[in-house]
């Protein structure tokens, strides 16, 4: 493996406290940066970046290819490497090496960004589904408790990970159905504090988080800011060996238990692993089934952190194959059903003329003249 280069180090430390302090993007992001930088730099033998020549980013776009990387990780390393590159030609020591048309080289075709960008059906787990894997769980230890309740609880809020991770007792108020989205203390998406309610998914989901934080407050009388998911407790056991004790008073440090805790549940149930994130598109199809007004959708939309109801389609609303027959198939049906009802009143109003009623009219006249459950009004109604 090459050496490292030192001034390499130096411009990189500097770049990842420019993300972070300036551009205040997340850490996953800046690991992102790093990661993509870090490979660069494999595939140069940790040539100094004042050093760059044009050929060695073609022989990086190469190298990605080879490797048989996703077209959306090819391009997010590429972005990451001309984001990078047209910082350093800002930088005392860069600028008279480097030019922003140097960091162009780093740019994905516009064919393979738009294929990066074209989203792919996701499975969509039906609330049926939900609670199957919810049912299959164990609960006997104080950690099996709170890893069915971790499912539970996304289920009913549609909360992030990340928000699940930092959330504490007193974000949730079980009486009055709600959460409290804090910024200062909750890993909100764009840092914003706002307040969702429990999604109406069924008493199961309900029952098992309520049930959850009574066993909280009651049996480990944790306090309103301790963690609504405590983080396991690991020590040493008797055979000096570490293993889980129990529950501790902290918060996760990553949002990879969670994910560990869905792919052991739905293993368990005999169905294929999806990540918390996916629960929120099933909460999307339910809202488009059960809500009737924009309205409705909107407060629905909102409840799922959106600021803009379009977010909530275009990213999780995509309607599948399946459901967009079964919808197209349900139009035809619809004009076909008004034809056959405007068939049934003439050949009614046909039958009332031969029958010798006389103020038996156009099929207008008889509607008026039926309730809407088809009995005949009688006089005086």
């Amino acid at each position: 493996m090459p050496k490292r280069s030192h001034p390499n180090e130096r411009i990189k430390r500097e770049y990842f406290i420019y993300l972070r302090e300036a551009r205040r993007l997340s850490d996953a992001t800046v690991d992102a940066a790093a990661t993509a930088i870090a490979e660069f730099e494999g595939c140069t033998k940790c040539c100094e970046f004042q050093k760059f020549r044009h050929e060695q980013a073609i022989g990086f776009k190469r190298h990605l290819h080879a490797r048989g990387l996703s077209l959306s990780t090819i391009v997010t390393r590429l972005n990451a490497l001309r984001a990078f590159f047209q910082w350093l030609s800002t930088q005392p020591g860069f600028k008279s090496r480097l030019t922003a048309v140097d960091a162009d080289y780093f740019q994905a075709g516009a064919k393979e960004a738009r294929a990066a960008r074209a989203r792919s059906l996701k499975p969509v787990l039906s609330l049926e589904q939900l609670q199957h894997v919810l049912a299959k769980m164990p609960y006997g230890t104080d950690i099996e408790l709170r890893d069915r309740a971790v499912l539970a609880f996304i289920v009913l809020t549609g909360a992030r990970d990340g928000a699940v991770r930092s959330f504490k007792l007193k974000h949730v108020d079980v009486v009055a159905g709600q959460i409290e989205h804090h910024a200062a203390e909750v890993d909100t998406k764009f840092s914003r504090s706002y307040r969702t309610y429990f999604f109406p998914v069924g008493k199961q989901f309900r029952q098992v988080t309520e049930d959850w934080i009574r066993y909280l407050q009651e049996n480990l009388r944790y306090e309103p800011n301790d963690p609504l998911f405590p983080a396991t407790d690991v020590g040493p056991g008797a055979d000096g060996l570490f293993e889980a004790r129990g529950l501790s008073l902290d918060h996760w440090s990553s949002t990879t238990p969670i994910r560990q805790i869905f792919r052991a549940a739905f293993t368990a149930a005999g169905l294929d692993y999806v990540n918390p994130h996916s629960v929120r598109s099933t909460l999307t199809r339910l809202g488009e089934r059960v809500r009737r007004t924009p309205e409705e959708f909107k407060a629905w939309s909102q409840n799922l952190g959106h600021m803009d109801v379009l977010t909530t389609f275009s990213s999780y609303g995509a309607v599948t194959p399946e459901r967009q027959a079964q919808l197209m198939h349900q139009i035809d049906g619809h004009k076909e059903a008004a034809n056959d009802d405007a068939a049934v009143l003439n050949q009614i109003g046909e039958l009332l003329r031969k029958a010798g009623r006389a103020d038996a009219g156009p099929q207008e006249d008889v509607v008026d003249k039926f309730e809407s459950n088809g009995a005949p009004k009688r006089a005086g109604d």
